[in-house]
């Protein structure tokens, strides 16, 4: 759909002032070349200066009548295709300028022959022209904007001639082309080619063949001859057809369909390509293959306008997208590095324009309101003339050139509007008998020729057509004296006036159609960024005004998205974003007259919902009335955000008020007492914070952990509200923390930070709180990984203070037995651990709650003892609370004999409380393989002296003779023992055979 808007984006007009009637002309970097119609075969060369002034330059000779002709900036050359006795030539025209410095020397050679020595000093004042012989007439000529190459097409063939810079001496380069690559294509009559870039777009009077030409480089010995010939592709009958390239017979007509083939299906074109080299053989040489990219197949149109028997394809051309730096920009430099390019090709009643890089892909379809004669690209506009209209479409390179250089741009940061927005027409001015055009950065060249009836109508004023400004003074007094033809230079407008008229026409459809107010805005919008990405940008006078231009678009379309109920609301953050404004300022373009309640769009919200996340220091209470108004369950996260820190406490307490009246909430009553705490009010804080129960009010914080911590740079910076809590309720504050670690809301380390800013410490300091932290996350985390991080945590911080006999700065919030009671990774002290502390004076007993906590946790099953061995090595010789370490620590690995030999040596008295809490099933034989043995012989070397290895032998017996089998309980019991001691054991073992 084509978008119709009568803006003005054509200016003044001057008429060109030829002395023959124009047959062919073309633009160069700064000049205007005009190839004349008449006999006098030449080309007459025009400087194209500010406003449209042209002034002659000088002249040079043609061979005969210029068919065809194209300039390439690269090279700074003119091509030609002449005509003369019914034969065509291509002649190449170099070092042309000398003619208007009054030189009249002109060198004529052959493409590739080697300049004398003569030339060798005069050769920089004189002309040089280079005829190309080719075997077949040529047909069509385009020239590279990238590199100067020129491709020439022929019937049947096309030949690519590679410009080439030859150094004659240090002060002299001049330019030749040599023949590198002929492409032979069967039935193929080219009538346009364009070339770029190694993209080569063809196209015939219904089809449009688009390819790239690859090359790899191969050794001269890998070459048999100078010539290579291959064939680019093999096509199948049966593939194609299976494709919709068949024919449909009918009785008497066959009637072939349109068809677009992309990528690698554009192969089944049925148009095969063999490409011959004919580079002369060097020591490593280009090895060429072609790529198909895009086949189009029309028929005859048969459209509103009617059923077309003329309808041919036209004006195909490439536009060369160029990356420069941090800037992409659309534009015709040699030196630059192209990315991609834009193709435009046409029928009469259509246009389309491709994007051509990794992909091949529409953008745009242009319906033209008549039937077109031709068209030219500009960066900024399609320009299309028809019968008697000069008509402005907009076109989208600025924005495939944005998405080009950063295909994620609309994003939170930055936007750009899409590549496939509905295109625009912007003007339809009048012309008599437009025939050909081209364009020249802002100067649009326009040839007229009037019938001869047309010319007296020409004459009559008319109010649609332009100014005309005439480089001449004369006057023509009368029709016949008047020519029938006319070459114009228009003037296009600056992009600021052109914006102004656009931004202003916008606004009489935004109370009607919010869609075409967005749509102008946007036609603006990419108006400014095409000049911003402009390469002269940087050097223009305008630079400073375009810029500012730029950042009132993005307001405006900030404006819209955030005003009107659209689908791409969330453009409105962005836009404003680039447009450079403050929250603050951006409510105070949006903020209405009166007072009265008005609604507020999705975008608004949008916006201001990710914008109070930063750090800003402005009044925001509007911001208070947006939300209540719209989104009221946001106002909690609203006044927690960091920029609205300046908040009025009583406003926001106002508002949370009248939402808590509607919909109750534990956050909300959060939010009041935080807002209470700022304002001093202890007597309400303290009335809102009893209004819920504390398990609930931690669950509370789940909902806006703002209210607790705010980020800044990664890090949670404790809130006053969490300052306050910890030191009033420090079990609130820890069950909250838990509550958004479990929920995802804040991680472990970052946790860790925010309790040791909290309390102040000092980073290498753990504080109390964050142990309590960690011991209330372990009764309620499930997950491995975290579980033994925090178990290995606070094994560490038990152990630091055990072993620095350094108390807590706090009193822990939980016990021992609070742990063992709440979950399983603290388990129950072992009646032998208890024993051997028993046995410790009072005054040894320093940190007695780190030391329960850390027994309580090596009797449980949790840890991971091998990954906390390292950890407890500070503890080994730690008196009875070093043994009862070591001893749970050989325990849990299995080390039973080892564990015995321990408490043999330094807590005898414990060996049977041990052996009978840990000695079961399989470890069952250490009572006799190792406990009874070793308590027979500390008995026999200390003889009676110690009534402890006695009374623990007796037990011992006592359960060993309850297991074994007697002949098995004799053999353990030592030669030299006394009978008396060991009868009772003995008798025991007998009976309870016998009762067996």
């Amino acid at each position: 759909m084509v978008q119709l808007y009568n803006l003005h984006p054509f200016g003044s007009q001057r008429v060109v002032p030829c002395k023959q009637e124009p047959a062919q002309f073309c633009c160069g970097h700064d000049v205007l070349f005009v190839a004349s119609a008449a006999a006098s075969c030449g080309v007459e060369v025009f400087a194209v200066r500010r406003e449209g002034r042209c002034e002659p330059l000088g002249s040079f000779a043609t061979l005969g009548p210029v068919l065809r002709m194209a300039y390439s900036r690269a090279g700074d050359y003119l091509v030609t295709i002449e005509e003369k006795s019914k034969a065509t030539f291509l002649r190449a025209y170099v070092n042309w300028r000398c003619m208007s410095a009054g030189s009249s020397r002109v060198c004529v050679r052959m493409v590739g022959h080697k300049m004398a020595e003569s030339y060798t000093e005069t050769l920089k004042e004189q002309m040089s022209i280079v005829e190309m012989a080719l075997s077949d007439p040529p047909l069509c000529i385009s020239c590279c904007p990238v590199n100067g190459d020129l491709l020439v097409g022929c019937k049947n063939k096309l030949v690519m001639f590679c410009l080439k810079y030859l150094v004659i001496n240090q002060n002299l380069t001049v330019l030749d082309f040599e023949r590198s690559l002929i492409f032979h294509i069967d039935n193929f009559i080219p009538a346009e080619v364009a070339f770029c870039a190694r993209h080569i777009a063809i196209t015939t009077e219904l089809d449009v063949l688009i390819l790239k030409l690859d090359y790899f480089l191969i050794s001269k010995w890998n070459c048999l001859n100078t010539l290579i010939h291959f064939h680019c592709l093999g096509i199948k009958d049966e593939d194609l057809a299976a494709h919709s390239l068949q024919l449909e017979l009918d009785e008497f007509v066959v009637c072939q369909k349109p068809v677009e083939l992309l990528g690698e299906e554009s192969k089944l074109c049925k148009i095969p390509i063999t490409l011959e080299s004919t580079e002369l053989s060097t020591e490593d040489k280009k090895h060429f293959q072609v790529q198909y990219l895009l086949f189009r197949h029309f028929t005859p149109d048969q459209s509103p306008f009617g059923f077309c028997e003329e309808t041919k394809l036209h004006s195909v051309q490439f536009l060369p997208v160029y990356q420069t730096g941090r800037c992409t920009c659309v534009r015709n430099r040699e030196q630059e590095r192209t990315t991609e390019s834009l193709l435009l090709f046409s029928l009469p009643h259509v246009g389309y324009l491709y994007s051509v890089g990794k992909l091949v892909e529409l953008i745009s379809t242009y319906q033209y309101s008549e039937r077109s004669e031709q068209a030219v690209l500009t960066p900024q506009f399609l320009h299309v003339i028809t019968s008697e209209s000069l008509q402005c479409y907009t076109v989208r390179c600025s924005a495939a050139a944005a998405r080009d250089e950063d295909p994620y741009i609309d994003t939170t940061v930055k936007a750009c509007p899409p590549v496939t927005l509905d295109v625009c027409t912007l003007r339809m001015q009048l012309f008599i008998g437009p025939r050909a055009i081209c364009h020249y950065k802002n100067h649009i060249i326009l040839l007229t020729k009037a019938d001869t009836e047309d010319i007296t109508e020409r004459r009559k004023p008319s109010r649609r057509m332009l100014s005309r400004k005439a480089d001449s003074n004369k006057s023509r007094t009368n029709s016949e004296s008047e020519p029938g033809w006319n070459l114009y230079i228009i003037n296009t407008v600056s992009t600021i006036q052109l914006y102004r008229e656009m931004v202003d026409y916008s606004r009489t459809y935004e109370n009607v159609r919010t869609e075409s107010c967005i749509h102008l805005l946007s036609e603006a919008h990419l108006l400014v960024r095409a000049a911003i990405m402009d390469p002269s940008f940087f050097k223009s006078d305008d630079k400073e005004e375009l810029l500012r231009a730029f950042r009132e678009s993005c307001a405006f379309l900030g404006d819209c998205y955030s005003r009107f109920d659209t689908k791409d609301y969330h453009l409105a953050l962005p836009y404003y974003r680039m447009s450079g404004l403050s929250v603050a300022e951006v409510l105070e373009r949006l903020a209405s007259e009166s007072d009265e309640i008005q609604t507020y769009e999705r975008g608004l919200i949008f916006y201001l919902t990710h914008s109070l996340n930063e750090e800003l220091n402005e009044e925001l209470n509007k911001v208070l009335q947006i939300f209540y108004l719209a989104d009221p369950m946001q106002l909690p996260d609203i006044i927690c955000s960091p920029c609205m820190k300046n908040v009025c406490p009583l406003t926001a307490v106002k508002y949370l008020c009248k939402v808590e009246d509607i919909m109750p909430s534990v956050v909300l009553t959060l939010t009041k007492a935080f807002m209470a705490l700022k304002m001093g009010d202890l007597t309400m804080y303290e009335c809102e914070m009893n209004s819920h129960k504390e398990t609930m009010l931690a669950c509370g914080f789940i909902g806006q952990p703002k209210l607790l911590g705010e980020y800044r740079e990664g890090i949670v910076i404790p809130t006053e509200f969490a300052v306050h809590l910890k030191a009033m309720q420090p079990g609130l504050l820890v069950a909250a923390t838990v509550a958004l670690h479990e929920n995802s809301k804040i991680e472990l380390e970052e946790a860790d930070m925010f309790f040791k800013m909290l309390c102040n410490n000092g980073e290498d300091m753990v504080p109390q709180l964050l142990v309590d932290f960690w011991e209330a996350l372990l009764v309620a985390c499930s997950r491995e990984e975290v579980l033994q991080e925090l178990l290995l945590r606070v094994t560490y911080q038990y152990v630091w203070r055990i072993s620095k006999k350094q108390l807590p700065e706090t009193k822990p919030l939980k016990t021992t037995e609070d742990l063992i009671n709440s979950c399983d990774h603290f388990g129950s002290i072992f009646p032998w651990v208890t024993f051997i502390m028993s046995m410790e004076s009072l005054l040894d007993k320093d940190c007695p709650e780190d030391i329960s906590k850390l027994q309580s946790i090596l009797c449980g099953q949790s840890i991971d003892i091998t990954a906390a061995l390292p950890i407890l090595d500070p503890l080994a010789e730690a008196g009875h609370v070093g043994l009862t370490v070591r001893v749970l620590c050989s325990t849990r690995l299995g080390k039973y004999e080892e564990s015995i030999d321990q408490l043999l040596r330094q807590c005898p008295a414990a060996a049977v409380l041990y052996a009978q809490h840990e000695l079961k099933d399989d470890s069952r034989a250490v009572w006799w393989n190792k406990l009874l043995p070793e308590l027979c012989e500390r008995a026999r070397l200390t003889r009676s002296d110690c009534p402890v290895l006695i009374s623990s032998l007796q037990e011992t017996l006592s359960v060993v003779a309850m297991e074994l089998e007697l002949w098995d309980f004799l053999s353990l019991l030592p030669e030299d023992g006394t009978a008396a001691f060991f009868l009772p054991h003995l008798l025991h073992c007998s009976q309870r055979k016998q009762l067996m």
